[in-house]
């Protein structure tokens, strides 16, 4: 599933910059005599520029920083990364405690939560593409017709998921070798996209919909099969049935019987069936079968 594998692709960035981090902390000329760089270390030199990882500027808020960042209960993970930023209200650091806090509720799939440290996140980078588009999926899949504030949520989702596709060019870690931050970008994208193509599909804008959602499957090589059963939504309402069936299908392929998502695709599919089948048209030919994304 795309999250599962967005969450692994942000823990490898995380990770990176810590190490970073911990290079320019502790790094000194070579000694004379000493080999020059590897091939490996000229190639990360030469990654594409972008924001300096975030560093310690004394050794206890270092260690302060270590010792928040050991915890692994999310509840305590936040209270420790909370405390830190009281003591430490400058450090560079809380970004990452606070990234690490947001995705270990999204691990435990605790959407308030989630969205709590996003905004904490955006406080200390209010550009920050990962907690923009967090902070965009959680207010776009968790409000309802019935929520009293439902426009203001839906018009500061798609503020944020906005705001992240301008900035995923310019808000980047430096020093991440190209291919990992092309991955990283288009993931970023597919997601953003999906989150504007939900915006519109609940406003009944389908057409907009059908657009935004085709450009996140583009955007990402590794297919999200709940954007492949919205875009089959999206055709479906727009009465382009042998099309919409093909995504079901699509839909169909990439998920397992009994999921909640499966079983809206296998329901979707055996509609659209039916409905062909009785406007006298005949069934798209399904498509071939695509492997599940490994996770």
């Amino acid at each position: 599933m795309k999250r599962v594998a967005f969450v692994g692709v942000m823990l490898a960035f995380a990770s990176l910059s810590f190490a970073q981090y911990g290079a320019s902390a502790g790094s000194q000329n070579p000694p004379a005599g000493q080999a020059a760089a590897t091939p490996q270390q000229n190639a990360a030199q030469a990654a594409p520029a972008g924001k300096r990882p975030p560093q310690a500027k004394t050794q206890p808020e270092f260690e302060a920083y270590k010792t928040a960042a050991a915890n692994t209960d999310p509840a305590a993970f936040q209270k420790a990364a909370e405390d830190f930023a009281a003591k430490f209200p400058d450090s560079e650091l809380r970004i990452l405690l606070f990234k690490t806090a947001m995705r270990n509720y999204q691990n435990a799939n605790n959407g308030d939560k989630t969205m709590e440290m996003a905004r904490k996140v955006l406080t200390v980078d209010p550009d920050d593409p990962e907690s923009l588009t967090d902070l965009a999926e959680i207010l776009t899949e968790r409000t309802r017709d019935t929520d009293l504030d439902k426009d203001q949520r839906f018009d500061e989702a798609r503020k944020s998921v906005d705001h992240a596709l301008k900035s995923i060019d310019t808000d980047l870690p430096a020093g991440v070798p190209a291919d990992k931050l092309d991955a990283y970008k288009g993931l970023l994208r597919s997601n953003a996209y999906s989150i504007l193509g939900t915006l519109d599909f609940n406003k009944g804008n389908f057409t907009s919909a059908e657009a935004n959602f085709r450009k996140s499957i583009d955007a990402y090589p590794q297919p999200d099969p709940v954007t492949m059963l919205r875009l089959s939504l999206s055709l479906d309402r727009q009465d382009k049935y042998p099309e919409a069936l093909t995504y079901a299908n699509k839909a169909v392929d990439l998920t397992q019987e009994g999921t909640p998502a499966g079983t809206l695709a296998r329901s979707e599919k055996d509609r659209l069936m039916k409905l062909m089948q009785m406007t006298g048209g005949k069934p798209a030919t399904p498509a071939a079968s695509t492997a599940p994304p490994k996770k």
